[in-house]
């Protein structure tokens, strides 16, 4: 009887014990990431991380009530004994960026996490699986390494610009291993751009690292898992080193006047092997250097030239005689300048491209077409014969002969070429450069063969995150808007955010950049990438507290209104569209010190600041019409405004009262000073200001206006738009605010009239002369006049900000708290248009709006992940219809002529509207 009474008791333990670890079964989160949404990082750079996950989709819990985390240094010890932190049971429905409070993370440290969380009646789900993270080196004290290079010769040769030209070097070191690897890691960076080998093979698929920052300042190291690639015995590390951002001939001088240091690398080979035992390679002055490889000239603006008679067969593998080769010169680690990982993943080649026609120019001469303007090199396959020259010339459009036109490049050669040491079909891709181009040229091909269209393979390259957004509707060109946009995207988006890709400019523009990160968001995940430069912006702030227009900054020491103010509009956004408290965290000083430059540029509130105006305005009366109509103090005065609310809000955000307190008077003095000095009583801009579009989106856009004076400036911007017969007059400054500003003010039916336009200026006008990507001008290029004269990049995203409203409002998909914690849907809907439907990845997971006219009924489609709420906001059309959702007629609320539906919890609803016309 006793021993029933102990298995009857240790029956139901077990069975606690199941149900405790089990729960009611619920599903494991999914999707775990660290900081701003890394996944399993190696080389990691933040000790202090943040974790995200998001709950199951299938899952019958609707929201998280508690989660708990736990670290572990060996996978072995989660769930139930972490021995580096447990957060314990955390009554919180928080699920993204909940802050590790354990010790901060060392170099090369190694951990391990999982997570669960409990749903409603204390349900608990499984735990998930296990994420790691390993860090990379965080300090220069790290780093036993030294810099290394060729000796500089004597003379230097020199492009044909008189600057240095800096010949790829080819870098190798042999050494032994004399036991069993257990694991390997390669920390790595240079001045200039690297490709990395291990016993001839790539190791890496990374495109021109390290990138670029400010590298006076600080430069991004790599980490590399080597494991595999080592063998016991003899072993190579070989790289190939280009010039890259950090020495070639690039920036808006080209850099004619300037001495610059030639390229050099550091690496660092950390080896343990099966008994713990730890060796370290390092460069030094033991590696071994040549510049007589087959890659003889690299350049970013420039191209690459690959000549196959220099090759050095197995220069990179064991065995190699280099002793024809010089010893490396090496110098030491600048404390002034730190090594750091890499805080964004690198650019790689992430698409690709076949031509959509060939036509046959001359006897060896061939033009391609990929039927896309992409940024990128080519994959050469193709048949030579020895002491062929192939010739690669890269062009966004054509001229009016149907060839390749390369006016807007300015002084960038884009060419490529292929020398051919022996009769061959050679598989080749440039590796140290990048151009804009729909248009690829090949000529030097031998007359015995014929073009044909697999010899050009585009591959587009941008930095590597993924494309989450989708926008679709019934309008064919608003599609191929959205596809422009996408595109304008993935070309500048290069390791910095360009503002184009093309001609011999490529620099992050700050202005740009401001204007284009919502639609961005929208896009692509690309948290970590602005994260990342915006940290370079923070490096690159004056002492006065000015930030330069371009970042990292080519262009001296100067701010701009409109442009430096990216330093508080990228940072909210930035936070407002992912929820991550951090940016505001890391940039509110660099907010700070330049809303107090902008002070210092005032007079009584009045800013002074020097601005280019609303940059391409159309029909500018400028004298250098590329510089708006728009008073440059009032952009100034808007800009200064906005850039001390956005550091209020911030303020209030970060729990910092008196400093919230201190920007809401001054944004008060501000606002009252612009409504004094710009408008009169009747809410129009007075003389001897001249009004513009832009003026008013500025002032309306901004809330500079009282109340009263508002509610008469929207009509006096609406005449303005009526006076151009409802076409845009606006520039990168005016343009991406004409959505919101109409939407607000009720002025919908005016908005979609501007945005259907077909004629110039307008979003389609580009569209029908062949755009497909954004261009810088809206007559970048006409059938019927040809080419503008200047600012002839086909590829510039600004006037993609339009973006932003297609996903908010023509889709309906917007954030009402941080993060999209709560959503608002409120799609308008418009005669112009029969369906749309959008999606976006948010970090709680997939958000869709889909609405269609069917018939007399209106059909609208959301899903709300978990862990998040919603609301829902329609139109009230003539009649008002009988409402269902789900099947289920509702009762509804009626606010501002609106249909209110609040609060949803996560889930998939049908609104129905019968007989709405």
């Amino acid at each position: 009887m006793k021993s029933n009474l102990i298995f009857i008791i240790f029956i139901l333990l077990l069975f606690l014990s199941c149900s405790q670890k089990s729960g009611s079964n619920l599903e494991s989160p999914y999707g775990l990431s660290v900081s701003e949404g890394f996944q399993n990082p190696l080389g990691f750079y933040d000790s202090m991380p943040s974790f995200s996950w998001k709950l199951p989709k299938t899952s019958a819990v609707k929201k998280q009530n508690a989660y708990s985390i736990v670290v572990a240094s060996t996978p072995d010890l989660l769930p139930d004994s972490p021995d580096v932190w447990s957060s314990g049971k955390v009554m919180s429905n928080q699920s993204v960026f909940v802050k590790y409070a354990g010790n901060p993370l060392k170099s090369r440290q190694k951990i391990y996490w999982q997570v669960r969380y409990w749903g409603s009646e204390n349900s608990v789900s499984d735990w998930s699986e296990i994420s790691s993270i390993e860090m990379g080196l965080l300090s220069n004290a790290d780093w036993k390494a030294k810099w290394i290079k060729i000796p500089d010769p004597k003379k230097w040769d020199t492009t044909r610009y008189g600057t240095r030209l800096f010949r790829p070097q080819y870098l190798r070191k042999a050494f032994n291993i004399d036991a069993d690897i257990k694991k390997a890691r390669l920390y790595i960076t240079s001045k200039g751009v690297f490709k990395p080998y291990v016993n001839g093979e790539k190791i890496t698929e990374d495109v021109l690292t390290p990138g670029w920052t400010p590298y006076r300042k600080r430069i991004e190291t790599l980490t590399y898992d080597v494991t595999e690639a080592l063998k016991k015995g003899e072993n190579t590390i070989g790289m190939i080193l280009a010039e890259g951002w950090h020495s070639g001939r690039f920036g808006p001088r080209r850099r004619w006047d300037t001495v610059i240091a030639p390229p050099r690398a550091i690496c660092q080979l950390e080896i343990e092997d099966a008994k713990g035992k730890l060796k370290t390679i390092t460069s030094n002055n033991s590696w071994k250097a040549t510049r007589n490889g087959p890659v003889r000239v690299a350049g970013l603006y420039d191209g690459e030239t690959y000549d196959a008679n220099f090759e050095l067969p197995n220069w990179n593998q064991p065995g190699f005689d280099d002793s024809s080769w010089e010893s490396v010169t090496t110098e030491e680690i600048d404390s002034k300048t730190k090594l750091f990982p890499k805080k964004h993943a690198a650019i790689k080649n992430k698409q690709i491209l076949h031509p959509v026609k060939m036509t046959v120019q001359k006897t060896n001469q061939v033009l391609f077409d990929l039927g896309q303007n992409m940024v990128g090199v080519v994959d050469l396959k193709i048949p030579v014969k020895k002491g062929d020259t192939i010739q690669l010339r890269h062009g966004e459009m054509l001229n009016s002969e149907g060839k390749l036109f390369t006016k807007n490049l300015g002084s960038a050669k884009a060419t490529d070429y292929y020398i051919a040491k022996e009769d061959n079909t050679i598989s080749w891709q440039p590796e140290f450069t990048f151009h804009g181009f729909r248009y690829v040229e090949l000529s030097g091909f031998n007359k015995d063969f014929t073009a044909q269209k697999s010899w050009v393979t585009g591959i587009v390259q941008h930095s590597d995150f993924d494309m989450s957004g989708n926008f679709h509707s019934s309008n064919d060109k608003l599609n191929q808007l959205h596809s422009n946009i996408q595109w304008g995207l993935r070309g500048n988006f290069f390791d910095v955010p360009l503002d184009c890709p093309q001609r011999s400019e490529r620099l992050g523009w700050t202005g740009d950049a401001q204007v284009f990160i919502p639609t961005s968001l929208f896009l692509s995940d690309t948290h970590a990438f602005w994260s990342a430069w915006l940290n370079s912006m923070r490096e690159e702030q004056f002492n006065n507290g000015g930030i330069p227009v371009v970042v990292p900054n080519f262009t001296g020491n100067f701010a701009q209104a409109g442009w430096s103010d990216a330093c508080t509009i990228v940072p909210w956004e930035l936070y407002y569209r992912t929820g991550d408290i951090k940016v505001l965290e890391d940039n509110y000083d660099m907010m700070q010190k330049w809303c107090d430059y902008h002070t210092s540029e005032a007079t009584n509130n009045i800013s002074h600041m020097s601005t280019v105006g609303d940059w391409l305005q159309p029909y500018s009366q400028q004298k250098d019409d590329r510089r708006g109509d728009t008073p440059n103090t009032l952009i100034s005065t808007a800009f200064y405004a906005y850039s001390v609310q956005l550091t209020m809000q911030s303020a209030a955000i970060l729990g910092l009262e008196d400093d919230a307190n201190y920007y809401r008077e001054l944004l008060s003095s501000i606002n009252q000073a612009f409504e004094k000095e710009y408008f009169d009583n009747n809410g129009q801009i007075k003389a001897p200001y001249t009004p513009t579009q832009t003026g008013y989106l500025l002032a309306l856009g901004f809330n500079l206006l009282s109340p009263k004076t508002a509610n008469q400036a929207i009509n006096h911007l609406v005449k303005e738009i009526a006076a151009t017969q409802n076409h845009l007059r606006t520039g990168f400054i005016g343009t991406p605010l004409l959505a919101s500003v109409l939407d607000k003010y009720g002025q919908t039916d005016l908005l979609y009239n501007i945005l259907f336009k077909e004629t110039y200026p307008s979003w389609f006008y580009s569209i029908n002369q062949g755009a497909t990507t954004m261009w810088e001008r809206w007559d970048g290029y006409t059938h019927d006049k040809g080419f503008a004269n200047r600012a002839l990049s086909f590829n510039h995203y600004a006037y993609g900000a339009i973006g932003q409203w297609l996903y908010e409002r023509t889709a309906g998909i917007a954030p009402l708290k941080a993060g999209y914690k709560k959503i608002q849907f409120a799609p308008l809907p418009h005669q112009t248009l029969s369906a749309v439907s959008a999606d976006y990845e948010s970090n709680y997971g997939k958000i869709k709006s889909k609405w269609k006219f069917k018939g007399n009924d209106f059909i609208y489609n959301i899903v709300v992940p978990p862990n998040t709420t919603a609301k829902v906001v329609l139109p009230k059309f003539n009649n008002m219809p009988d409402i269902s959702m789900n099947g289920k007629k509702i009762d509804v609320t009626i606010k501002n002529e609106k249909v209110n539906i609040d609060n949803l919890q996560s889930g998939a609803y049908e609104f129905i509207y019968k007989n709405t016309h």
